[in-house]
């Protein structure tokens, strides 16, 4: 995991796979990596967030299509529940919660359904992600100062 070659894409895949609707955690494979590798610190981190942001992006895609599909299967203009309405008025800067656990991700998908602009929700979740992986990571080698032993 050390290894910029196998710990750097692993962390990446991780990072954009739990931030599709699967129930995942990414911060677990970011803090081994700087665990086992204190310079990779950054590089863990700016990895992370491009990997979550473009899962993000995955799950914006994926509630945009399946709203289309929705609006041919029903034939009507679309209801919005308070939600909804909400993340309407709140536009692309309602995805810088993209980072909570549980609601994060499923915002994405959201922001997809509403037809935000994809450009702007992706920089607001990219913002989001790279908070929250650098205080995460930062706490955890807070909290766990000791040397890594794999």
């Amino acid at each position: 995991m050390a290894l910029p070659l196998v710990g750097l894409p692993a962390v990446f895949l991780v990072a954009l796979v739990s931030a599709t609707l699967l129930p995942m955690g990414s911060e677990p494979a970011v803090f081994a990596l700087v665990k086992a590798n204190a310079a990779m610190f950054w590089p863990a981190i700016l990895v992370a967030t491009a990997g979550n942001t473009l899962g993000g992006g995955v799950s914006w895609a994926m509630g945009y299509a399946a709203e289309r599909g929705y609006e041919r299967w029903r034939h009507h203009a679309p209801r919005h529940p308070r939600l909804l309405q909400w993340l309407q008025r709140l536009g692309p800067k309602g995805c810088l919660l993209s980072w909570l656990p549980l609601v994060g991700d499923p915002l994405c998908a959201l922001a997809g359904w509403l037809r935000l602009p994809l450009l702007p929700c992706l920089a607001y979740m990219a913002v989001g992600k790279f908070l929250r992986y650098l205080i995460m990571t930062s706490l955890l080698l807070w909290v766990f100062p000791g040397e890594f032993a794999p």
